[in-house]
């Protein structure tokens, strides 16, 4: 049973279909990305599980029961747009928010000192958050997302702001937070890291979903389309009904062409238009990376 589940959610705003009848299948314990160019219909449905607003049609379930107002403090929400009031002192603005949550004093003091800690900003207590980088805020806005140790995690663009070096210490903490226990839903536009964090993808291009499953299934059924050969000789490969060129280059009397069979064409029928033009060096699958694949899927399905 999967932990979090949205079932054919359509959102209209008039006449403009934002998303049309999407689902997604959350694994407990899971990192799951939520994918898709600007204006696809990501942050709607991320809105909808928060219940800021409703769905027009569809359901939407949590470890099994259908998702209701008092599941709100199950769900931790970083947004892609930082809400942090910027005249307040940082540890007074944690603080402030984790008693939102439910906290007791006492209980939301231990957890802002294990966090401060972990992050490395014991010192920015009595900052106030206009004094703080893009980045810094961030990490003041992640630990509030996170303390009161919510089931459902939805983290939207949060490497946004950071250097590589911190970037890295929040994708350490999302599988920290993981390994404990969490279910996280992860929006974000890179690639790399859905490779690195995410165990299943959906990928939603003009309200619709267009691509889902686990991450390595949709690599290798990639892979097992692209190829890469080398050639002697210099003569141009041109594309036909079993292949499209990806890109091509010659040097050293050789020639590289990287290309992905069409629809039904085996790599035979790929060799038997290759042999004619010129002695075959080596065949080697490529496995392209989540970017190659968001950018095709995206374009394909204009």
């Amino acid at each position: 049973m999967p932990f979090f589940e949205a079932i054919n959610v359509t959102k209209q705003f008039g006449d403009f279909t934002v998303l049309d009848n999407v689902s997604i299948s959350v694994p407990k314990q899971s990192i799951y990305g939520l994918l898709g160019p600007n204006g696809a219909g990501k942050t709607t449905l991320i809105r909808i599980i928060n219940q800021i607003m409703g769905p027009d049609r569809g359901e939407l379930y949590l470890n099994g029961h259908k998702l209701s107002q008092q599941d709100i403090a199950s769900i931790g929400y970083l947004p892609e747009e930082r809400g942090l009031y910027k005249k307040m002192k940082v540890g007074e603005q944690v603080l402030y928010l984790a008693r939102l949550k439910g906290l007791s004093r006492s209980e939301a003091m231990s957890r802002i000192k294990l966090w401060f800690k972990r992050l490395e900003i014991t010192g920015w207590w009595d900052k106030k958050v206009e004094e703080l980088s893009k980045g810094m805020q961030q990490k003041v806005q992640f630990i509030s997302t996170v303390l009161h140790e919510p089931k459902l995690l939805i983290f939207d663009e949060p490497f946004s702001g950071f250097d590589p070096v911190n970037a890295n210490i929040i994708k350490n903490e999302i599988l920290y937070l993981r390994d404990k226990g969490a279910t996280i839903i992860l929006s974000t536009h890179n690639m790399a890291s859905v490779e690195e964090l995410c165990d299943n993808i959906t990928l939603i291009n003009r309200s619709k979903s267009i691509l889902e499953g686990k991450v390595s299934d949709i690599r290798e059924q990639w892979s097992a389309k692209e190829y890469e050969i080398i050639i002697e000789g210099t003569k141009k490969i041109e594309e036909n009904e079993h292949y499209t060129i990806i890109s091509q280059s010659s040097s050293d009397s050789k020639t590289k062409v990287k290309l992905r069979a069409n629809d039904g064409a085996s790599i035979n029928d790929i060799l038997g238009k290759i042999i004619p033009i010129g002695e075959i060096i080596s065949v080697n699958p490529t496995v392209p990376s989540m970017n190659d694949i968001f950018i095709r899927v995206v374009n394909e399905s204009r």
